[in-house]
């Protein structure tokens, strides 16, 4: 969340959108904790299995840590479950098609099951983050088991693949983060209270003893009650804060959505009021995906959790507040946002709210605001939250999403391109192009990167793949020119690895990483050095997806954007009709909202990616950014009209009007994208 993206910096000219994107990169803190799991993951497994002598188990077991590394992104313990094991499991089922489809299979009938693999996790990969994280290991490992045989079975490479990801998840799960042991410290606190209380007692009263008086006894007594169960206190509030680490990423989480409100009260009134609600929606997506993490019970079953979901449920009403003074236009006091960020330092704390300013209550989001921080000081007291307001997609909305128009265009240019590669790998393989290299998975395995839509602009990524796979190649040939083997390829793995988390602000920096990291596995399994070979085979792999990604498909394209833009659209009138029909259901309110706002932020970012393709592609998504933004103020507007009803039961005609007016023009715009849909 603390990250933010780097505009390509301007020389004259504006460039292009296509170069431009491929010029940015995200800045940021280093992730240590990160670079820790890296360093810990891919090498150390490496080492094992080399010392045990099954070297080609251990670069399976190495390239599933890498590929879970790739997948380990901030947020929440909870979280990184699903968001590494959900890949892992495909992944772990790519590797078994590919190993035995390799096997039996001659060159054409793997081909057409490569081909029907790729227009699968094509499909998948519409779904999310998750389905497009499991849709390139499936697709990525299904090409190492056909194209990089094995000396073992193939359920030993699964488990080998199985393990290695594991490990990496394991790490996730145990090691802290460092600098967030800021933990739950009332548990300890009590804790030490009343064992300094019980045990250190007894210690004054020995002192007293000591002395030989009876009122020594009891002064001493009581002294020493009360100056060691501080003592007690204080190490207990250390241990309860060093033990409960669990849940950082959750508490910064939830604290950047108070910070996040403050700075949206700031900026009130000013320019920068649309960029702060957008950083308001990424926050609460944010802290809403890291406390709806898988669990094996339904509801939190620890006092910390439960107080974190009251926490961030306070934070709706906060945030609803907000956006209506920001819509409003009008600056805010500057005490305003003095509470949020009181409430933002307690949450990172763990301690209470303590007392908060109450901003004028002139304007009814005023009020609304002083009632959502009252609100808020009485949540952190109880500490008691369980709803998250979220909406839980069902088997048949992630089908509709799959099986779409959306899913069906990303399927079919994904299987295009997939088989493609594989077709002219397998082809290349049999005519001994590679000489002595009888690995044929590269290819393949490139394109996978390439192609994914929601990875970035094709032509974006086919330039970063290109000059990463070079320099990558470059780099590892000095250093295999000169490193002992295998031990000090085996270092170079654990090197790479902790270079993967740093080197992803940039895809040309990560495909650098990553480029070192594989041949030095592969080159530890026993393979020649390959690094020529590969250049050429990442550049045969660019042109692939360059030609196939830029066929005329069946279909109309675009529709990935026009779906993404139905299902804002939808959401934002399902909003719009529960705020108008006067509801007292605020719970269902603030979930119609979130959902309105997300979807919107999910438009907006595959819009953004679309428009920075080449013109042939950019093309299919004009207009798609102009209707965005009026569903954007239609939802800012109806924010407005919910804490404006709340407060008078009516609407003024300023709401009324940019209601009918936003109504108004998003017909007239949506048609270029989108079905028509009217209120009723």
């Amino acid at each position: 969340m603390s990250r933010t993206v780097r505009p390509a910096r301007r020389v004259g000219l504006s460039l292009p959108p296509w170069i431009a994107h491929a010029l940015r990169a995200q800045r940021g803190p280093v992730p240590w904790s990160a670079v820790t799991r890296g360093a810990l993951a891919g090498g150390p497994l490496l080492l094992a299995a080399v010392l045990a002598d099954r070297a080609s188990l251990g670069v399976v077991a190495a390239i599933a840590a890498m590929l879970a590394g790739i997948n380990d992104r901030p947020g929440s313990r909870r979280t990184s479950v699903r968001r590494i094991g959900v890949p892992a499991l495909a992944g772990a089922v790519g590797l078994l098609i590919g190993t035995y489809a390799g096997q039996h299979l001659g060159a054409v009938p793997l081909t057409l099951v490569l081909t029907g693999l790729g227009m699968v996790a094509g499909g998948v990969s519409a779904a999310g983050t998750v389905g497009s994280g499991a849709g390139t290991q499936l697709l990525v490992t299904s090409a190492v088991g056909a194209g990089m045989p094995l000396p073992e079975p193939g359920w030993q490479s699964v488990l080998a693949f199985l393990a290695g990801a594991g490990w990496l998840l394991a790490l996730r799960l145990v090691l802290p983060t460092p600098g967030s042991l800021t933990g739950d410290s009332r548990l300890g606190s009590r804790l030490g209270t009343r064992l300094g209380t019980r045990l250190d007692s007894r210690l004054g009263t020995r002192l007293g003893t000591r002395l030989g008086t009876r009122l020594g006894t009891r002064l001493d007594s009581r002294l020493g009650t009360r100056l060691d169960s501080r003592l007690g206190t204080r190490l207990g509030t250390r241990l309860g804060t060093r033990l409960d680490f669990r849940f950082d990423g959750e508490r910064a989480a939830v604290a950047d959505v108070y910070d996040a409100v403050a700075a949206l009260l700031d900026a009130a009134g000013t320019e920068q009021a649309g960029a702060r609600r957008a950083a308001l929606t990424a926050a609460l997506d944010h802290a809403q995906d890291a406390l709806a993490g898988p669990r094996l019970r339904r509801y939190a079953s620890s006092a910390a959790e439960r107080r974190l979901h009251a926490q961030y449920a306070a934070a709706l009403p906060l945030g609803e507040a907000a956006t209506a003074l920001a819509w409003a236009e009008q600056a805010v006091p500057a005490r305003a946002s003095e509470g949020p960020r009181r409430l933002a330092a307690a949450v990172r704390g763990s301690v209470h709210a303590g007392p908060l300013p109450a901003p004028t209550r002139t304007e009814p989001a005023l009020r609304a605001l002083d009632d959502a921080l009252l609100h808020a000081a009485e949540a952190f007291d109880r500490g008691r939250g369980r709803d998250l307001h979220t909406r839980r997609r069902s088997v048949a909305s992630l089908a509709r999403t799959v099986l779409g128009a959306g899913g069906r265009e990303y399927g079919l240019r994904v299987g295009l391109c997939f088989g493609a590669s594989a077709a002219v790998a397998q082809a290349l393989h049999h005519g001994h192009w590679y000489g002595s290299h009888q690995h044929w998975y590269w290819l393949p395995a490139t394109a996978v990167f390439l192609v994914k839509p929601d990875l970035g602009p094709l032509v974006s990524r086919v330039l970063c793949r290109a000059a990463g796979t070079v320099s990558g190649a470059l780099v590892f040939a000095g250093f295999a020119a000169v490193l002992p083997r295998p031990e000090g390829l085996v270092a170079l793995v654990a090197l790479c690895g902790a270079l993967v988390p740093v080197a992803a602000r940039h895809f040309a920096a990560q495909t650098t990483v990553v480029t070192v990291l594989v041949l030095a596995l592969v080159m530890v399994g026993g393979e020649p050095q390959a690094s020529v070979s590969r250049i050429g085979e990442t550049l045969l792999a660019c042109a692939i997806v360059l030609v196939v990604g830029h066929l005329p498909l069946p279909g109309q394209r675009g529709g990935g954007i026009r779906a993404r833009i139905d299902v804002a659209d939808a959401a934002a009138h399902a909003y719009l009709a529960h705020v108008l029909s006067e509801s007292g259901d605020r719970a269902a309110r603030w979930k119609l909202r979130r959902e309105a706002y997300r979807t919107l932020a999910e438009a907006r970012a595959a819009i953004a990616l679309a428009a920075a393709e080449l013109p042939a592609l950019a093309r299919h998504s004009e207009g798609a950014d102009e209707v965005a933004a009026v569903l954007e103020r239609l939802v800012d507007t109806t924010t407005a009209c919910a804490v404006h009803l709340d407060d008078t039961g009516r609407l003024t005609p300023r709401h009324t009007d940019r209601l009918a007016g936003l109504r108004d023009e998003l017909a007239e715009r949506r048609g270029r994208v989108g079905r028509h849909r009217t209120l009723a």
